[in-house]
């Protein structure tokens, strides 16, 4: 727990090839509730999708056996096969990818998927894509409705999506409840925003808090958004936990960081726990 809130870990801050029950006990030891699922886009984790009824059941057992039940899984797998892609097959791919997703969120128990903000990623974005990924996401959030799961979509790393302003122009194209924000702390300040102000206008759609470092963006300087140590980048982590708790939120805070080759997995994700927490009591505990 973080206080008051649940505390998840990003699947990609351990080891690839470090088995899901030590996996669980480390992130236990540290003070964690959850493991954040990852679905990208490399063949291994896409198989996923594809597990059959015997797999999923016996990852279900494993986290529920370590009491670590799974809460939210990161679909990243769109940026590969984009809902806004002028590619055809990429687009059914993106539909497939889509259903797949939501069932595997019934079978693990999964509440929240966390959805890539990308009309694109690896073509031009235009007019048309951006309108092709607003019909995709559209037709997501009937399908997540019907099984009752969240879609969550994330503000991201390219400017298509780098703000809760422009989510809420998503948002009142996608009137579901079923369709809310997941913001990301480092995101959020990379590109500059006023965070505060963002976060007050997101208030009632934000589900979960990734809980990120990074280094801004500027003239000259394309920003840094993945693997930033905690504590040197932009983000004014107390100031913004103190905001959150300001406009009531209550959700989850998710770590998300990634293993690097040679790296100790039990020291890093201990040194960012403690920080995390550090950050936390100076933005919002008077007397804990």
């Amino acid at each position: 727990m973080l206080y008051n809130h649940l505390l998840g870990l990003y699947e990609k801050a351990l080891p690839s090839d470090m088995p899901w029950q030590e996996r669980f006990e480390l992130a236990k030891s540290v003070g964690v509730d959850f493991i954040e699922l990852s679905v990208d886009e490399t063949d291994e984790k896409l198989a996923r999708l594809r597990w059959n009824r015997a797999e999923r059941r016996q990852l279900w057992e494993m986290a529920w056996d370590a009491g670590m039940p799974f809460k939210s899984m990161c679909l990243s797998g769109h940026r590969r096969f984009p809902f806004g892609s002028i590619d055809e097959r990429a687009r059914q791919n993106a539909h497939d990818m889509m259903v797949r997703a939501i069932d595997l969120a019934c079978d693990l128990g999964i509440r929240v998927i966390q959805l890539a903000g990308y009309d694109v990623y690896y073509e031009p974005s235009t007019e048309d894509s951006k309108r092709r990924f607003l019909e995709g996401m559209q037709w997501a959030a009937s399908i997540a409705a019907l099984h009752q799961v969240m879609l969550s979509v994330e503000i991201m790393d390219t400017d298509f999506l780098n703000s809760i302003t422009r989510y809420q122009a998503l948002k009142r194209e996608i009137p579901s409840p079923w369709f809310t924000v997941y913001p990301d702390m480092g995101n959020l300040s990379a590109w500059g925003n006023d965070v505060f102000a963002e976060l007050e206008l997101g208030k009632a759609d934000i589900v979960a808090m990734h809980v990120k470092e990074t280094q801004a963006v500027s003239e000259d300087f394309g920003g840094k958004f993945k693997c930033v140590p905690f504590g040197t980048g932009c983000v004014d982590f107390a100031g913004v936990f103190r905001k959150l708790k300001e406009i009531g939120f209550t959700g989850p805070y998710m770590v998300e960081m990634w293993h690097q080759p040679l790296q100790d997995a039990q020291k890093e994700v201990t040194a960012a726990i403690r920080f995390v927490r550090e950050q936390y009591k100076k933005g919002c505990c008077d007397n804990c």
